[in-house]
């Protein structure tokens, strides 16, 4: 009888070590990327003033962005959206200093990790705007011909930049191609970010957006006071919609506001 009850309370502990530590083979196992590893660039606050990086630090200059994050925040949260590309109707827009004020004033959440990515590849200029000019280019990041900490730099502690200096020829097919889709899937599973961020060339211009849109889970559509036309806003916002969700449109530009208007009147929202 007590071999009996011996035997059954050690099958019991085995069951119970069994659930409290499941085996896992060697292919499981998966661990995430350090981004502490990642080459880290610095932003002195008087150039991210000139280069309208107001979100960096926090503030006054920062509020427009800072609520606009908090209209995405909870759809993002929920894990509804971990793509959001940002584009506009035609150039000048300002979306690619929408997309890093986004970013900036995202990654000043604690343990909120952003990925930056230039996918304008016929006109990048997040490369400008943050200072960081890779020793590559970024098809050869989009193909697999460079690893992504070695492309990607960190801007303080959450924030992953991919910046691009130069054209890309043959952007409409590398931007919808298999390897960006596959790289993005990679990058998602390795490095864990909450969101990713994809500057993108304006609509009217070419196809580049439009081909990416089946990999986003929603757009940002960024529009200039005073030169974009409602027809072109409802143009692209009805072509937004028929591919992804909508997160919004974005008067950018206006300077037409109040005495008592607190905000810079040039990026007013």
């Amino acid at each position: 009888m007590e071999r009996l009850e011996s035997a059954l309370a050690k099958a019991r502990k085995q069951r119970q070590k069994a659930h409290r530590e499941p085996e896992v083979s060697a292919e499981e196992i998966h661990l995430e990327h350090d981004w502490t590893a990642l080459p880290s660039i610095v932003i002195k606050p008087r150039i991210a003033d000139r280069r309208r990086l107001g979100a960096l630090l926090g503030g006054a200059d920062a509020a427009p962005y800072d609520i606009l994050r908090a209209r995405l925040l909870r759809r993002i949260q929920q894990g509804e959206w971990r793509r959001l590309v940002v584009t506009s109707p035609n150039k000048g827009c300002g979306k690619s200093t929408v997309s890093a004020n986004l970013a900036l004033s995202l990654t000043r959440l604690p343990d909120f990790k952003v990925i930056l990515m230039d996918f304008d590849l016929r006109r990048p200029s997040l490369s400008t705007l943050f200072g960081n000019r890779s020793p590559y280019s970024i098809d050869e990041l989009l193909l697999g011909r460079v690893e992504f900490q070695d492309y990607a730099v960190r801007l303080g502690e959450n924030l992953a930049l991919c910046t691009s200096h130069a054209p890309v020829p043959a952007s409409a097919e590398l931007i919808r191609s298999r390897a960006t889709g596959d790289l993005i899937s990679r990058l998602e599973s390795e490095w864990k970010p909450n969101l990713i961020i994809f500057d993108t060339p304006p609509m009217l211009g070419n196809d580049d957006t439009l081909g990416f849109l089946p990999l986003a889970d929603s757009a940002l559509l960024i529009a200039a006071a005073g030169t974009t036309t409602l027809n072109q806003i409802d143009v692209c916002e009805r072509e937004l919609s028929e591919v992804t969700n909508v997160a919004g449109t974005v008067l950018n530009k206006c300077r037409y506001l109040g005495a008592d208007d607190k905000y810079d009147s040039s990026y007013y929202y």
